[in-house]
């Protein structure tokens, strides 16, 4: 079996944001850190567990981004994933999802994967669109916010559970090929192991450089981009414990923090 890993590096949360008013779009601060999106890593341990299941399962790492990207492909590899293609982009520019997904599924070790598996979402951007454009692109099924994945011991299906409104799971049966997204809480990433970080530092990998410029149309364009404004609202309770706690219970209620 052939399963490929789409994954992208994300800045860490505390990374200094500010607005690129000439660009149009955020602006991340050099000296902020930057991590494997924490729903692609779910959906590379989600990989590995195939992979250890089914003998002579491969495992191939996907990631569109700069330079600095290629960190996440080689964390990866660590975690137990055999190669890596890095689809190198000029910038953090924002890309349209369609145009995305239809870079990442043109290239042959998409068409060939027998499962194709990506996170749910980006923590930046949180839009979950890229997953099932690609399954749309390469007219393949596609299950989301996927918190369970069972390949059936004849390697030709696979059975999987996806969350949906109001705490409850869907149990959904798809045919191979096909794509998956992958919800946080399915499992717990491993850390990589030493010998497999030393493995993955040699590794070559294979890269592509995306011509932005010359690409099709983007069906999505950015308006305007503001950071959050900054409001300190506080509610001051009033009266005797009971009459305080009741009004304690009657806010949250009303924001929907109880049942």
């Amino acid at each position: 079996m052939n399963i490929l890993v789409c994954v992208k590096q994300v800045p860490e949360s505390e990374a200094v944001v500010t607005i690129d008013k000439d660009a149009g779009w955020v602006k991340i601060h050099e000296s902020s850190a930057f991590r494997m999106n924490h729903f692609d890593e779910c959906a590379v341990e989600a990989a590995v567990q195939i992979k250890e299941a089914f003998p002579g399962t491969t495992i191939h790492v996907l990631s569109v981004g700069p330079e600095r990207s290629e960190a996440v492909i080689r964390r990866a590899i660590g975690m137990g994933a055999d190669h890596g293609t890095h689809m190198v982009t000029p910038g953090d520019d924002f890309v349209d999802p369609s145009i995305l997904a239809g870079w990442m599924a043109s290239l042959p070790e998409t068409s060939g994967a027998d499962l194709i598996l990506c996170g749910a979402m980006s923590e930046d951007m949180m839009q979950g669109q890229v997953g099932p454009l690609m399954a749309e692109v390469l007219s393949r099924p596609c299950a989301t916010a996927v918190v369970h994945v069972k390949v059936m011991p004849t390697g030709r299906g696979v059975q999987v559970e996806r969350e949906i409104e109001g705490g409850y799971r869907e149990a959904v049966a798809l045919q191979l090929p096909a794509l998956l997204t992958i919800q946080t809480g399915i499992n717990q990433p491993r850390y990589p192991s030493l010998s497999n970080l030393l493995r993955a530092n040699k590794l070559k990998l294979n890269t592509l450089y995306v011509d932005v410029v010359n690409g099709p149309e983007p069906l999505q364009a950015v308006g305007q981009v503001n950071l959050p404004r900054k409001l300190r609202e506080g509610v001051f309770l009033e009266g005797s414990a009971s009459q305080k706690a009741e009004q304690l219970i009657t806010i949250l209620s009303d924001r929907s923090f109880l049942a």
